[in-house]
This record gives structure tokens, sequence and C-alpha cells, in this order.
């Protein structure tokens, strides 16, 4: 499309107002090509076609941050190759920042930053407050290398970047092309094995179970092999790179958290069994009226709640106060599949398909259409990991939307209150 010699889209400078706008199309122009190269002859499908190239990035607007093709003058750019997103290359927040700042530096007509720009650029400065000062100083570098550049030159490129952040941050609203990464799309060609993925690395056996590896012929390990081994390892290296401050941080957090409930370091509570004849902490624990200590620990993370019996019960009554008791019942009967002797898993698959996820479900779950599509898919060949990618995604929304309720609400905050009052006093009696 952009190869003149053999027939590409005419690219021109065009002559405005007392300026030039160099190296653009129309989308007429752009419109045309495709019917006349692919055989198209209905215009709305060709302005359809231009529209999805256009919402990767390879072809741009250039004085819209909307990535659309329209069948008329528009002035469009062709995206350089370094931007393209073929080359599967996932930004950072700390490229988006730099970004940003470096267009507060430059021409303020020109690069002004739109209103939801501004509100990026000050939650990026929030976020990375401590090394808001490298940000700045690689922003500042990189408008000295740029002034350097011819002024058409630079026009061209600052148009591009723009786009290539259109792609990849868009504006609010627009469709975000980035969203699903590779490791949804190799899980949905197949579900039950591919577990965990690389992104940008190809690995024939990360997508395949066990036994299958086993069933293939043995063949010799390639030159080819052993640099895609090479890659795989690199990458997983600078994918789990910490700061030794951070990770330190963390471990002294979490032990200051836990602290109380470590016999180790604080001595348990009327007694440790193991060390004595009395049992008594044990009847505590199975008692069905949880201590303080028991219901504080509740708040830690939503995973500390999952593991006591005591605490599910809690978050289930209130669940039910919320009419939203089938999400946890969901998540829990999951569970339960994967414990089931192998005869019985595929009636309890059918079960939980009839309960919470077949059309006109007496407890129906709300999920999304993606997650609806691969357990459909499943349920036809159940396993016991046939709800694996719906449960996640239940535990997901009572993570971050009933868990977070259920910590506020008068219901965790008056049974917390309570078993204080009832420590201070039992303190306070002799």
């Amino acid at each position: 499309m952009q190869d003149d010699k053999t027939g590409g889209v005419p690219i021109r400078t065009v002559k405005s107002f007392l300026s030039k706008i160099p190296s653009v199309v129309t989308g007429t122009d752009v419109v045309q090509w495709l019917m006349k190269n692919l055989s198209i002859e209905d215009p709305v499908e060709a302005i359809h076609l231009g529209s999805l190239i256009a919402a990767q990035g390879y072809i741009f607007p250039i004085s819209d941050h909307v990535l659309t093709m329209k069948d008329d003058g528009t002035f469009y750019r062709f995206q350089a190759p370094y931007f393209w997103p073929s080359n599967c290359w996932e930004p950072e927040n700390t490229d988006y920042a730099i970004y940003l700042c470096k267009r507060t530096m430059q021409n303020k007509a020109r690069l002004e930053l739109a209103d939801y720009e501004a509100e990026n650029l000050a939650r990026l400065q929030r976020a990375f407050a401590r090394k808001w000062e490298f940000i700045f100083m690689q922003a500042e570098a990189q408008v000295k290398i740029d002034r350097k550049k011819d002024k058409t030159e630079r026009k061209i490129l600052d148009s591009q970047e723009r786009a290539f952040w259109d792609v990849h941050r868009p504006v609010p609203g627009c469709v975000n092309t980035t969203e699903m990464d590779i490791r949804k799309c190799r899980r949905l060609k197949n579900p039950q094995k591919v577990k965990k993925s690389v992104y940008g690395v190809t690995e024939e056996s990360q997508a395949q179970s066990p036994v299958h590896v086993l069933s293939q012929p043995i063949r010799k390990t390639t030159k080819e092999d052993i640099r895609k081994q090479i890659t795989f390892l690199n990458t997983q290296i600078d994918r789990h790179c910490l700061k030794m401050s951070k990770v330190a941080e963390s471990l002294i957090a979490y032990t200051e958290q836990y602290m109380e409930y470590d016999p180790l370091i604080t001595p348990a509570e009327p007694s440790n069994p193991w060390i004595s004849d009395d049992v008594a902490l044990w009847d505590i624990e199975i008692s069905k009226e949880p201590s303080q200590q028991r219901v504080k620990r509740w708040g830690f993370s939503f995973d500390e709640i999952l593991k006591d019996q005591v605490g599910r019960d809690q978050f289930l009554r209130f669940l039910e106060s919320e009419f939203s008791s089938e999400n946890l019942r969901f998540w829990l009967a999951v569970q339960d599949l994967k414990k089931q002797p192998l005869q019985d898993v595929a009636k309890r698959v059918e079960e939980i398909w009839q309960e919470f996820l077949a059309p006109g479900a007496p407890s129906a779950i709300n999920l999304d259409s993606h997650s609806y599509e691969i357990t459909s898919q499943n349920v036809k060949d159940g396993g016991r990991y046939t709800f694996e990618d719906a449960q996640e995604h239940i535990y997901k929304l009572m993570k971050s939307d009933s868990y977070a309720r259920f910590l506020r609400s008068n219901a965790y905050q008056d049974l917390l209150l309570a078993k204080k009052k009832k420590v201070s006093k039992v303190v306070e009696l002799p």
C-alpha cells in the first residue's frame, strides 16, 4: 500500500495556509485502493476494512485521536514500521509518562495535552513520585535529540508517536485493540491445556500438556530450539527482577502483619497445645464463635476469609443480603468439583452448568461473554477444570467488589468490635 512503484496509495505533500503538510494520503485514496486491489465492490466493506487497519495503528488520521477510516478528504499518514503492533512489544507506564512529560516541553499549540492525557499525566506523576526526576530527565534528553532533527521529519515523527499511544492508551470511549494479550488468544484455542505463556515468546512445549508432549516422537534438539530456550529464560529473568529494597519492604510488612499469628514469636492464647496438655486453642479454632484475632485476619486478604469456614459463612450471609450469594456458591461448587472421584466428575459438571450457567438457570451468575464462551466449549468435554475460567472471573469479581463492601459493612465491623469488647472484658476481669 505504501510502495508507489507497485501501484501503492499516492503519498504527497499538501500545501495549506502558510504551511505544508508532508507525507499524507486521503481517506478516499485508501478506500479506492482497497476496492481496486482486493476486489471489493461495496464501499462500506472497504471503509470497514480500512477502519480495522487504522484501529491497529498501521494508518492514522493526522488531526484526530480516533483511529477510524473515512471516505473523504481527511488526511492520513502511514505508521513507521518501528511502531507496528506486529512487532509485539508492549509499552510500560514509564514509557507513557516520559512521552506525556516530553509533550509538555514541546510546541504548546501543536502538541498540547488533551484533558484525558493531562489527567493521565497527573496520575502517573503520583504513581512514580519516587522516580519522577529520572522520567523528567529522560523526557528532557529526548526533546534535545528531537530538536536537532529537520522540522518536517520531526513533525512526522511526532504524529507517528502520538498515533502509537492512541493505540496503546486510547481516548476514553474508544476500543482498545491491545486488551487481549497473547496468553488469552492461546487459551481460546486450547483452554484446558494452556496454563501460562510468556508474551512475545512462542514455545510449542508451553501450549502442550505433559501427556501430549510425551506422546510426541522424540526429535533432536536443534540450534534454533536452544536459541528459543535462551530467549525464554532471558525473558523470565527480566520479568522477575525486583529491587531488593522493594522485596525487603514487602517481607517486613508481611512479617509485621502476621507476627501475632506466629506461635514462635507471639505465645498462643490460652496456650500452645503442642507443648502443653491444654487443647482449648484447637476447640476455639473449630468453634463457630471466632476469636477477635481470627475475625481480624479475615481483613488481611480475600484468600484468608475463603480459607476459614466461619469466615465463608459470614461472607455468604452478607452476599445473601445483597442477593449475590450465587457467586460464592458457584466458586465453592467448582472447588468441590476438583476433589470429586473421576466417575462423578461428568455428572457434577452438568449439575453445576444447569444450576449456575445454563439459560434460565435458577442461580445464574454474571459472566462476561469471553469466559462464558470458553466455559460452554469446555462443558462439551467436561473435566475437573471445566469451569476454571469462569471461577477465576467470579473470584476477581468478589475480591474487587463484594469483599471490599463486606469489610466496610456493619456486619463485619460489629463482629470485629464485639470480639474486641469481649476480649477487653476478659482482660479486666482479674
